[in-house]
């Protein structure tokens, strides 16, 4: 018998969703991964199908101790579905280890394709959708942040990241800061009742949400950096200047604006030099 690994597509949101083909898959799986089975039991219970001894939990915290299971289970000819609680698995989701596992042990790795927060987002932005660039989180930490930001400085493709609720207003500020002026979108509860779709400057956006009291899950969409040549000295020396302002050593301030901004790592360095001696003056 020839198993298979089904990576199912599941709701965002509205539990209408769920494709027949979808429905289909859960419901004669030989087993069910799921990131929480009580989220999931729901899901089914929606949808008439009963879960039976077939959920198991598969998330962040055992992935790596399930891929033996889960890659046993299909080498014995067994149907498994793996969904996680909203979208596709693997993105910004457990499930890219199993996936990984199963498809390196030549073992047969398919999808009921379907919602996915990402492609609904980007589809309803208004923003250029031909090339975009998935971010996951906005990070946490501020030598992480400032590391993202200086990469964004130059990226020309459409930027998606995840936020949290309690998180929003930190990171619109941050994004502001860096790029006033760019274009962004915020996307709350898409497919949901409360759905809420926000357009503006980010600049206006961090403005919009600055109370912080905010509920749901948010998608961040802003645009990319318009297209432009090498960048020249003063630019250069700006972003030296605020990465030397933020403690990094002469040699790190200059690698992390050469590779962002596409420069000669020589050049830079020379001018971080020249920089930094003017600040001891």
């Amino acid at each position: 018998m020839s198993g298979a690994l089904v990576v199912v597509a599941t709701p965002i949101g509205n539990l209408g969703d769920l494709s027949p083909r979808a429905r289909g898959i859960l419901a004669s799986a030989d087993a069910i991964y799921c990131e929480d089975t009580r989220h999931t039991r729901i899901l089914l219970s929606a949808n008439q199908i009963p879960g039976g001894g077939r959920l198991f939990a598969l998330h962040e915290h055992n992935e790596a101790s399930m891929c033996g299971e889960v890659l046993a289970r299909v080498e014995r000819g067994e149907t498994v579905a793996l969904v996680s609680d909203a979208g596709t698995p693997g993105v910004s989701d457990p499930g890219a280890r199993v996936i990984a596992a199963v498809g390196a042990a030549g073992l047969t790795v398919t999808t009921t394709p379907g919602a996915s927060a990402v492609v609904a987002a980007l589809s309803v932005s208004g923003l250029p959708m031909e090339r975009f660039v998935m971010e996951g989180f906005f990070p946490r930490k501020g030598s992480d942040q400032r590391r993202r930001l200086t990469e964004w400085a130059h990226e020309e493709r459409t930027i998606v990241v995840y936020e949290s609720p309690q998180r929003l207003s930190a990171t619109l500020n941050e994004l502001a800061r860096a790029f006033p002026d760019r274009r962004g979108v915020v996307v709350r509860e898409l497919t949901k009742m409360h759905e809420e779709i926000v357009r503006g400057s980010l600049s206006e956006l961090a403005e919009n949400f600055a109370r912080g009291d905010v509920r749901g899950e948010l998608v961040v969409i802003l645009e990319g950096a318009l297209a432009r040549g090498p960048a020249d000295d003063a630019t250069i020396q700006r972003a030296l200047g605020d990465e030397l302002a933020r403690g990094s050593s002469t040699r790190d301030a200059a690698n992390q604006v050469a590779s962002a901004l596409g420069a000669s790592q020589r050049h830079v360095y020379e001018l971080a030099l020249g920089l930094r001696r003017d600040l001891r003056n």
